[in-house]
């Protein structure tokens, strides 16, 4: 059958991409904020990207909202030698999964 997961006016379907056995993640009141935000931009079609001081749970919190939904999260960091170049081979690998 077809498992759902839903969270305020949107609502996705689970798909099945295991991450392996995560470490579970503290749930605050933050991380509902955070978890309500990315669903509902998800559920308009738009993408999201927590902002905030280093080592406050951002990469983790969007991570464990991935494994929740049974999706894959990719995650990388921008500097001054991230260019339009390496987005590409991010992209090219992507595709050829």
């Amino acid at each position: 059958g077809r498992v759902g997961v839903a969270m305020a006016e949107a609502s996705f379907e689970y798909t099945w991409e295991y991450q392996g056995n995560a470490p579970k993640l503290v749930y605050t009141p933050l991380t509902d904020k955070c978890y309500l935000t990315l669903t509902q931009g998800m559920a308009l079609g738009y993408g999201g990207n927590p902002y905030g001081p280093a080592g406050t749970g951002k990469t983790e919190s969007v991570k464990a909202l991935g494994q929740a939904l049974g999706r894959q999260v990719l995650v990388f960091n921008c500097d001054e030698e991230f260019d339009f170049k390496s987005m590409g081979r991010i992209f090219v690998g992507l595709v050829k999964c």
